[in-house]
């Protein structure tokens, strides 16, 4: 068994290097390579990622889950790690996905804690060990067999958001999920640069909306006008026509 970690990013230079790193530094005999795959950063994020010594791949186009199946393509290892470039993922990773996997598990995730330690970002934190479908979420990692990820057709990139919330729906319908009792670190931002009710709406409003069928294109829209976050400042859904509902 090899892990193929797979993290994407745009403008992410202020962390790609500690979260390389931070891999690296706890790699077992079961790491088969680290790849960054980039969405056209404009700033250091490939030059961090190299002189950390991930492999890096430049994205035909931009967006997490076409950024996140490209690097599918050029990946080696039987089991695909993704993990977001603001999230540290517990030491024990490479252990702790072996164990599981070994246990007949061939999707799963961390608990997610913050970074700041404010007592409404612990509730957060709290609710992310229930498994519940609102509960889930990319900043808790997720690891997934690549048998399970080409069976279940990979990240659909007409979610330009929602892109996780998607897949895991689709591979759960054909295996067992765990939620691995261990948290990733997750950063705050989002909270720290908003109200953290006015992004917990959000978060909640985008997510029904997801389920009522709201296109992509709305969901983003909705986001952005509730939501500052540069990830998705220019972000444009794919050339897959939106239908509105």
């Amino acid at each position: 068994m090899k892990v193929s970690v797979i993290v994407p990013t745009y403008n992410e230079a202020s962390r790609i290097r500690k979260l390389v790193a931070h891999l690296f530094h706890h790699r077992t005999n079961f790491l088969e390579e680290i790849i960054v795959c980039d969405g056209g950063s404009n700033d250091d994020t490939i030059h961090e990622a190299e002189a950390a010594g991930a492999i890096v791949l430049q994205s035909p186009q931009k967006g997490r889950a076409a950024q996140m199946n490209y690097a599918v393509k050029k990946s080696r290892g039987s089991i695909l790690y993704f993990v977001h470039a603001d999230t540290l993922p517990p030491e024990s990773y490479l252990n702790d996905i072996s164990e599981h996997i070994q246990q007949g598990y061939l999707i799963g995730c961390y608990r997610s804690q913050f970074e700041n330690e404010h007592p409404l970002l612990k509730i957060n934190g709290f609710f992310s060990r229930f498994d519940r479908f609102t509960c889930r979420g990319g900043d808790q990692t997720l690891f997934v067999t690549r048998d399970l990820f080409e069976q279940a057709n990979g990240y659909d990139e007409y979610y330009v958001v929602m892109e996780d919330f998607d897949f895991i729906r689709r591979a759960r319908q054909r295996a067992k999920f765990v939620i691995m009792p261990k948290t990733a670190l997750v950063s705050a931002r989002k909270y720290e640069d908003n109200h953290y009710l006015k992004v917990n709406v959000a978060n909640g409003l985008v997510f029904l909306m997801y389920r009522l069928g709201f296109s992509p294109q709305i969901l983003l829209k909705t986001y952005k006008k509730l939501v500052y976050y540069p990830r998705y400042s220019d972000q444009k859904t794919s050339q897959k026509q939106a239908d509105t509902v």
